[in-house]
């Protein structure tokens, strides 16, 4: 577009309103159709058609409009055709120009001196090429070849050793030459500078520009490099010096643009590199024009080219946009050749930049921001801001690394580690927004991507952004590589007095004073945890697992804590005895720190052998636990709320400093991540890296924390430290509950004073869980502890929260659905031989209907129907049946562990049988009724398979409960100190089903893969995952589609493993007599004194404990007493008087009463003859809970 249509398109006027038209006379004049029409008179009276007021007031004001129009467009008409007249003449001026300029250059100028080419040629050409005009569009082939002209002349004017023809002779002149010379000097720079901006080479349309650009660059290097001034002899040397710092110092303002313009050319030169990972070579102008670039770039940090006084404000300017404008460049360490990185690592060149950054913080971020704001639209670099450029440039400058994960890199020779270490903090919290904006860098990223999207396509977009945060990632290799950590660890111990900064003034950065501390490494990685997670596809594992395994960094990461929770500024307010008890686990506690660290430096870099080398280097094992068995046994004399509540942490997030929040949540992270790998034996045995109270005190440390996170209402801003803080105390609860290292009193203890109600937790949590699962930010407040740590209620409690749960449910259907022959109960006939069948045929397809009442009638093994009517017993009756003939392993759906508690898990070869997925999905609904109705069954499941229930995962320890074969010979295979190849083991797993050989692979093209000591670490996770995760998961996905037809997930929550299992079954196969007995009701006669009720409990004390369940399930149709004793059995056991006649001498000898006793199952009744013998009454119960006939005894 021309500057005619460009004003055209400004001054466009309003649209000529509807009905009206314009046109323009003779005389260039705008003029109205409607304007030159006359006003007609009629004579003849009145028209025929009156005008109204309100139409000729319209009629008034529309004309009003149309002249107005009228004088707007004549207005803009003529200023365009002014526009267009200057246009068209200064075109006309510049084309002469430029041929005077032509032809003064096609004079012989080599005997041209240097007046002339300053006073004629120069001041020439130079008004016409730098004119914004001129210099505000793409430049033509005729001005290219006119300033390729003019550049030559200059060279060779330059190279020319007599003075008078050498053009920087003027710049020892007299002077006003030395002012004209100063002045066309940087007016060439600015040409020099704007032509390489201009100069792409990744476009093969802009072939033309790189010779122009070569010259352009070769003027420059000669202009402000005094020694290719060949006519400067060493009597006027220090007046030649003095005139080139002047044109340096000019190139170090912002008005010179240099550094701008280098940017511009060196993130062209990267386009293809950044997006296409292609790292070909350039021309060999290509590397010139680059290398003369970067020596541009470099000139004011030379201290040969500028004086004490000067030169400090010029490499202060210098370093603060090389900072901003070079450093910042992406990808600027892969688009630049390795001879050039060496100029940018030079310390006379890297170190002020990175102390001006640390001097001058706020300007520097300022000046990137605004950068950043332009540069955002036209570069697809998906939410990657200018200071995380800069991030990932410093480190590859600072840093020489290979590509091996834990080779030996080392930093830049010379390289001041402290500075370093500050600057990478400043810039790693400015790229994610810190503080108190950590979301900023995610919603960036994914602003970007959505933009990127847009532009084209979504799929196009969403590659672009992918490959962008991938290299981007892979930029960042240093920081995740071991070496890395150990360097900057080991200067940390050397605790050396603080090195002196040569700064520029009296405001220098107070950050950057002291010692290097502990904790600035702690920042690093925090910043850097969060960064991967964001940018990384598979989030932070890399530098997690560099973190986890590098020797001594999680203990002293624990020391640190611990020293700030403990014996810092911050300690206990507990009763001195439970302070005592402290201070003396911490005592006891030092031996074994000593030899923690002894374990650490003595520990290779191999991250696979880390756990072994330290486990072998631990001693006094014996020793450590019977010191645990010290301290727990002084704990039971505390009040162990008091001693495990830490008054540092009741405050939650907001009670602690950045710094501590941020050591915490590191070693969360770090430690989560390692107790996935950790097994039991190195964890309890060897006790790596932490003994064992340490892991309690570890433990109630976040337990406190994370209970007070939600009981203060934690800010959003917290949420990550809250969200791995809650992920490492899972893993040591999940550890604690499969083998207890912890008192039950440490995971109550922060909210034994502070409990909600049950059925107010109950609603809350049940909200909470709703708006996690439905996508929703869930609160911070008491609504989400039990979905985030529901051990902090007794488990009694969480029993009643989940019957509150199934209350609210009964009562929000409708009167007769779930109590009852309503309307809404179902009707069930079930044959006692085919009970498996007959319930599969009927219940299957009822879904969650399921939890309506069941009306139960048996047909006996004559065919007949059973007599009594179902209140609910014979209902109890048939779902424990049932589970017992399916659960059987003899049905073949289940099968037992080969463990001692014979725990049930889904047989693999079920998944072979017709119906079989579909049979399991119907046991989980039978499961589910019966956890609805509080009814308990016979039988416990495996705790792996439960745990896939509740959505958890199982790790390697986990496969001694399943398969403790197989679990040993795997810590075999990890622990094999020989090689491992010798036992010709591949990553495969071979099974027999039904008759059939079955191999599976671990991993792709797993057969062919050997275990050798590098990866058997990994083979040993594979088999353990394939065995508790992939092959159980399909089975429980289909056991729980049954289950939560009836049981909400977010009841199942509430607990773990074992205790869904008490749940479910209620414990051990026995009751507690004497509960029953104080529970027990008496009617008809009937009192506790009783003698026939006497002999009763005395005959029961002597049952065997097979039989006094079946006594139970004689009376109440379940053979396991209720899971929180029989106070909570409804209706309460009751034993009824049956009066019968027997003589008084019955009680010694003679005929007792004959008659059996009988019960009402939906009444939980026993109905007791008057027995006057304890041998009767136990023959007589015998009978009678053997027969399976309670009713027809009556």
């Amino acid at each position: 577009m021309n500057n005619f249509e460009t004003a055209l398109a400004f001054f466009r006027p309003f649209p000529v309103p509807h009905g009206s038209s314009f046109s323009v006379d003779d005389s260039g004049l705008l003029s109205s159709g409607e304007m030159s029409k006359r006003p007609q008179v009629s004579l003849r009276g009145a028209s025929a058609k009156e005008i109204s007021r309100d139409a000729l007031i319209e009629k008034v004001s529309h004309e009003r409009e149309l002249r107005n129009y009228a004088r707007r467009a004549s207005v803009a008409a003529l200023f365009i055709q002014r526009v267009w007249r200057r246009f068209h003449v200064m075109k006309m001026v510049t084309e002469q120009l430029y041929e005077e300029c032509e032809n003064l250059s096609k004079d012989n100028f080599t005997c041209k001196s240097s007046g002339w080419i300053s006073g004629r040629f120069l001041r020439l050409f130079l008004f016409i090429a730098t004119q914004p005009s001129t210099l505000r569009y793409k430049m033509q082939l005729k001005n290219v070849a006119c300033i390729s002209t003019c550049f030559k002349i200059l060279l060779q004017s330059i190279d020319s050793p007599e003075s008078v023809k050498n053009f920087c002779s003027l710049a020892v002149g007299t002077a006003d030459e030395r002012s004209t010379w100063l002045y066309q000097s940087r007016k060439l720079l600015l040409l020099c500078f704007f032509v390489l901006s201009e100069c792409d080479p990744s476009r093969l349309e802009g072939e033309h520009m790189v010779p122009l650009t070569s010259l352009a660059m070769r003027l420059a290097i000669s202009l402000t490099d005094p020694k290719s001034w060949k006519c400067c002899k060493g009597e006027n040397l220090n007046e030649v010096e003095a005139a080139a710092k002047k044109l340096i110092g000019f190139m170090t303002t912002k008005k010179s643009g240099s550094y701008c313009c280098i940017r511009k050319y060196i993130m062209k030169l990267g386009a293809q590199i950044s997006l296409q990972s292609n790292m070909t070579s350039k021309a060999s102008d290509h590397v010139l024009i680059t290398a003369s670039a970067v020596t541009l770039a470099l000139r004011p940090f030379h201290a040969k080219y500028l004086g004490p006084d000067e030169g400090d404000a010029a490499v202060r300017d210098a370093s603060e946009l090389f900072f901003t404008l070079i450093l910042t460049i992406p990808y600027l360490t892969q688009c630049l050749p390795p001879f050039l990185l060496a100029a940018l690592k030079h310390e006379c060149v890297l170190f002020p930049s990175l102390k001006m950054l640390l001097i001058s913080k706020d300007r520097v971020f300022e000046e990137m921001s605004k950068l950043d704001h332009l540069e955002t639209s036209s570069s697809p670099h998906c939410g990657i801001s200018l200071s995380g450029w800069a991030l990932v440039n410093i480190i590859n400058l600072a840093t020489e690394s290979r590509d091996n994960l834990y080779s030996s890199g080392c930093f830049l020779e010379g390289l001041d580690c402290k500075l370093y270490l500050h600057v990478i903090n400043c810039l790693s919290q400015n790229f994610l927004g810190f503080p108190g904006k950590g979301g900023q860098l995610l919603q960036r990223v994914n602003n970007d991507c959505q933009e990127l999207g847009d532009c084209s396509s979504e799929v196009i977009g969403s590659d672009i952004c992918s490959r962008v945060k991938t290299t981007y990632v892979s930029l960042l290799k240093p920081i995740y590589q071991q070496w890395h950590l150990l360097k900057l660890l080991a200067l940390v111990k050397k605790e050396g007095p603080a090195q002196e900064i040569n700064t520029y003034g009296a405001h220098e950065c107070v950050e950057y004073c002291g010692n290097m501390e502990l904790q600035d490494i702690v920042y690093l990685y925090y910043d850097m945890l969060r960064i991967y997670s964001i940018l990384d596809p598979f989030g932070s594992l890399s530098i997690l697992n560099v973190l986890a395994f590098t020797p001594g960094f999680l203990i002293e990461l624990w020391k640190l804590l611990e020293d700030s929770i403990f014996h810092g500024t911050h300690h206990l307010s507990c009763e001195d005895k439970s302070c005592k008890a402290l201070k003396s686990v911490y005592n006891s506690e030092v031996a074994w720190d000593k030899k923690q660290k002894q374990i650490a430096k003595e520990t290779g870099n191999k991250w696979v052998n880390v756990l072994q080398k330290i486990a072998r280097k631990s001693a006094d094992v014996k020793e450590s636990c019977s010191n645990n068995d010290a301290l727990n046994s002084s704990y039971a004399s505390e009040d162990d709320s008091d001693i495990w509540d830490i008054e540092p942490m009741r405050l939650g997030p907001q009670g602690l400093s950045k710094g501590m929040s941020c050591i915490l949540h590191l070693f969360c992270a770090i430690y989560a991540h390692l107790l996935l790998v950790l097994d039991d034996i190195e964890f309890y045995e060897k006790q790596v890296p932490f003994s064992l109270q340490q892991q309690q005190r570890i433990t109630s440390v976040l337990n406190t924390f994370v209970y007070n996170a939600f009981s203060y209402n934690a800010r959003e801003a917290h949420r990550p430290t809250i969200d791995v803080g809650i992920r490492c105390l899972q893993l040591l609860y999940e550890r604690d509950c499969r083998r207890s290292f912890c008192p039950s009193s440490l995971w109550l203890a922060p909210a034994r004073k502070t409990r909600i109600p049950i059925a107010a937790a109950a609603k809350a949590h049940e909200a909470a869980f709703t708006n996690l699962h439905s996508g929703g930010v869930s609160t911070s407040s008491l609504r989400s502890i039990l979905t985030s740590v529901p051990h902090i209620y007794p488990f009694e409690e969480r029993v009643q929260i989940f019957r509150e749960f199934i209350k609210s449910d009964k009562g929000s259907r409708r009167p007769g659905e779930v109590s009852g022959a309503g309307l809404g109960s179902i009707e069930v006939v079930v044959r006692r031989g085919h009970i498996i069948e007959d319930g599969f045929r009927q219940l299957n397809s009822l879904g969650s209907k399921l939890r309506s009442s069941i009306n139960v009638s048996f047909i006996n093994q004559s065919g007949l129907a059973e007599a009594g009517l179902d209140y609910g017993g014979l209902s109890k009756e048939f779902l424990t049946d049932l589970a017992r003939a399916a659960f059987d392993p003899q049905y073949g759906i289940f099968c037992q562990t080969s463990t001692s508690e014979r725990f049930l898990i889904p047989n693999m070869s079920a998944g072979f049988l017709e119906n079989g997925f579909e049979m399991i999905e119907f046991l989980g609904r039978i499961v589910g009724k019966a956890l609805y109705e509080g009814i308990l069954l016979d039988y416990s499941f495996s705790l792996v398979f439960v745990q896939k229930l509740l959505g958890r995962y199982s790790f390697l320890d986990d496969l001694s409960a399943l398969d403790p074969e197989l679990y040993r010979n795997l810590i075999y295979v990890k622990n094999f100190d020989g090689d491992v190849a010798e036992l010709s083991l591949d990553f495969t797993v071979t099974e027999e089903l039904c008759g059939k050989r079955i191999v599976s692979e671990l991993k792709p093209d797993g057969k062919n893969v050997c275990v050798t000591n590098e990866n058997k670490r990994q083979y040993v996770h594979a088999v353990a995952d394939y065995k508790l995760n992939r092959q159980v998961l399909p089975f429980a996905n289909a056991f729980y589609r049954g289950l939560i037809d009836l049981i909400s997930p977010s009841w199942l929550s509430l607990f773990n493993a074992n205790e869904f299992n008490q749940l479910l079954s209620g414990g051990e196969h026995d009751f507690d007599v004497e509960d029953l007995k104080i529970n027990t009701k008496y009617t008809g006669g009937y009192s506790e004194g009783s003698r026939t009720v006497k002999l009763f409990w005395e005959v029961i004390k002597g049952f065997k404990s097979t039989e006094r369940c079946m006594l139970l399930k004689f009376v109440t149709s379940c053979s396991r007493a209720p899971l929180l004793g029989f106070k909570y059995l409804h209706p309460s056991f009751t034993i009824h008087k049956v009066p019968c006649d027997a003589p008084l001498w019955a009680t010694f000898r003679g005929q007792d009463v004959d008659r059996l006793p009988s019960a009402s199952t939906c009444y939980n009744t026993l109905k007791l003859p008057t027995y006057k013998r304890p041998s009767t009454l136990r023959s007589k119960l015998l009978y009678a809970i053997n027969s399976h006939a309670g009713f027809e005894l009556s």
